[in-house]
């Protein structure tokens, strides 16, 4: 694996608006070194790049955790949560949870319903792929058909729920997550 190091130490460097000599003195390096890792001119150690890190405000975790991190996911990657009420609910992207979006994917069948959400701070986007799907909205209701979709403020009680005689298929995209 790539890990592009002493790209990535120039990035948050240049970022961070720091020269070489004010980050090597920061870490207890030299400017030297510095300029050879960042040409990917030299190895480094754990302790040294621990020192860079911490230099430029963060942790090993913080530095390493977007450069493997994966972009496209599988079917075979999703989560399927049971006891949602629905057919099948399932988190789209492995610990969503944990990022600033949750997608899922819903089926719901004709007379199945998602349990009501209180208020809360974030918002919410759905787009139906299939059948219709009723969303109740404070006190009012609304019916969204294939290839619609909806976006709203958290700030109501929502529920979703399929009404109709058909399976209803969709994307639903929560912010923050609220699971």
């Amino acid at each position: 694996m790539d890990l592009r190091i002493g790209e990535k130490i120039k990035s948050l460097r240049l970022a961070s608006d720091l020269t070489q000599t004010e980050l090597a003195d920061r870490a207890d390096l030299t400017k030297g070194f510095i300029s050879q890792l960042e040409n990917d001119q030299t190895s480094i150690q754990i302790d040294s790049l621990a020192n860079i890190v911490e230099a430029l405000g963060l942790t090993l975790v913080e530095f390493f955790s977007d450069i493997s991190a994966p972009v496209v996911f599988s079917p075979d990657e999703r989560i399927s949560v049971e006891g949602k009420g629905v057919n099948s609910f399932e988190l789209l992207v492995p610990g969503s949870t944990n990022n600033m979006m949750d997608p899922i994917l819903l089926k719901i069948d004709p007379g199945e319903e998602l349990d009501e959400v209180e208020p809360h701070p974030g918002e919410q986007f759905g787009f139906v792929m299939q059948g219709t799907v009723t969303l109740k909205l404070g006190k009012k209701t609304f019916r969204v058909p294939k290839g619609h979709c909806f976006y709203f403020e958290a700030d109501k009680t929502n529920q979703i729920c399929n009404e109709g005689a058909s399976v209803a298929k969709m994307l639903w995209v929560n912010t923050p997550p609220q699971m």
